[in-house]
């Protein structure tokens, strides 16, 4: 069998001696029903995670809504949102250690485009939490549903922005749904066309509804959504993994007490758990730019598990699930394979929210290619491509440990990866592979506290 050695071009990939331009950030909007915590205290152990995160997304609005537990939804639980920001407040000095920031940008500044790696001031975000939808379900939607929130995403679709706007549902997307039916009212129909494909929408289950009538999707606005937009909006109705994400809670609740509740103001804030843990926090995991996923395909795996496009639980709709077999199984299968790196993570930035100092991710580097995009390399069936990431480093000086590993729901056939356990290797493509995309992960981990993790991911494509 014929053997071609792929060597990518210069041109195509990031010098060694330059430097990667800071990528934006994805564009998050949250819509929250949280609570007191003797009613549900998951949204509030989100919301602590979320901030933990704020350098990572750029937080466009946290809407205070509708859901399982409140319909309508009591204007006095919006407090709880403000005490996680407050907490927020007081460790971001601590925070910002982690990137060398030293200030924030001016207010005016903020409200534009944020790079990764910037966190914002406790004001910018204060100026994003807003009141939502306070009544549920498609019977609210409407003249008299309007509201800061969705005049919110109003303004948040019409700005000269490119990125699409994520809007994870941890209660119900009345919110986004009555944006969509005002802007219906005064636009033509390739208007709203164009101002629904600004948007992608994560749902925690549906709750657009009291708890009472879960299992009647008619009474939700989400089923009017996937049925008038099916073609314009991308739609992931998680049903599965946020389940997983409550349980492995449960089961390493130790961590949680030992290790996050009670590390600086944010850990002060972070609640014991009622049902599961964090169940919303899936729907934020997914846009995380780690390198491993690409949320615009939810067929890539990642830390909000696998999704592929079919029939809802509603029997009526389609949409991104995950919620029947045997899809569900390798959904919950790679939240679980992914679940010890990502609460490391997570108590890794608490601790630097608590004390200031702490560990960094590694920095992966395949083919010379620097950054979270993934690297693309154009192959023929019988070729061999080797894939180095000796370059890559770990900001502490850690020695790094590597894997290589096929996503295999995404490509044709199992690719056979020479010493998938060293930092270069040798993939080979069958001589009979058909034209398709194979998707490889470079995983790599420091040896640093709580053993940090970083990928890389690799399509190759066969034409």
């Amino acid at each position: 069998m014929k053997k071609t050695t792929i060597i990518l071009l210069m041109a195509l990939c990031f010098s060694s001696m330059s430097v990667a331009q800071t990528p934006l950030k994805p564009r998050l909007v949250v819509c929250t029903d949280i609570a007191p915590a003797d009613v549900e205290p998951d949204d509030m152990e989100s919301m602590v995670r979320l901030m933990a995160y704020a350098d990572l997304f750029e937080i466009e609005a946290l809407i205070t809504t509708v859901g399982w537990n409140c319909d309508p939804y009591p204007l006095e639980w919006s407090q709880y949102l403000y005490r996680v920001i407050t907490a927020y407040a007081k460790d971001v000095p601590n925070l910002m250690k982690r990137s060398g920031q030293k200030k924030f940008l001016s207010i005016k500044k903020e409200n534009t485009k944020q790079k990764i790696g910037y966190w914002p001031s406790a004001e910018y975000i204060t100026n994003r939490a807003v009141m939502g939808s306070m009544y549920g379900g498609i019977r609210s939607i409407g003249e008299r549903n309007d509201s800061p929130g969705s005049e919110l995403l109003i303004r948040l679709a019409d700005e000269d922005d490119d990125r699409p706007i994520y809007v994870a549902a941890w209660g119900g997307a009345n919110t986004l749904a009555q944006a969509i039916w005002r802007v219906q009212q005064t636009r033509s129909e390739e208007e709203v066309k164009a101002f629904v494909r600004k948007f992608r929408i994560y749902t925690i289950t549906d709750q657009d509804m009291d708890y009472a009538h879960r299992m009647d999707r008619a009474r939700s606005s989400h089923q009017w959504l996937r049925q008038e937009f099916k073609d314009d909006l991308q739609f992931i109705w998680d049903e599965g993994t946020w389940q997983e994400q409550c349980e492995l809670g449960k089961r390493n609740w130790n961590l949680h007490q030992q290790l996050i509740q009670g590390k600086g103001a944010l850990g002060k804030e972070y609640p014991t758990y009622k049902w599961g843990v964090e169940g919303d926090t899936p729907s934020f995991l997914y846009l995380i730019p780690n390198g491993l996923n690409n949320p615009e395909d939810p067929s890539q795996a990642g830390w909000a598990g696998y999704h592929q496009r079919g029939i809802c639980p509603d029997s009526l709709t389609t949409a991104w699930t995950s919620w029947q077999e045997p899809i569900r199984s390798s959904s919950v299968g790679y939240k679980t394979r992914f679940y010890p790196d990502e609460i490391n993570d997570f108590i890794a930035r608490m601790q630097w929210a608590d004390q200031g100092r702490g560990n960094h991710n590694p920095l992966v580097v395949v083919n010379g290619q620097k950054g979270l995009s993934p690297l693309e390399v154009q192959v023929k069936a019988g070729d061999t491509i080797h894939l180095d990431a000796s370059r890559s480093s770990d900001p502490d000086g850690d020695t790094l440990n590597f894997l290589w590993w096929q996503q295999p729901e995404i490509g044709t056939c199992t690719l056979d990866i020479s010493n998938p356990d060293k930092a270069v290797t040798t993939i080979h493509i069958p001589q009979d592979a058909h034209p398709t995309t194979f998707h490889l992960i470079c995983e790599v981990h420091d040896n640093g506290p709580f053993h940090l993790v970083a990928y890389k991911a690799i399509n190759l494509i066969i034409k």
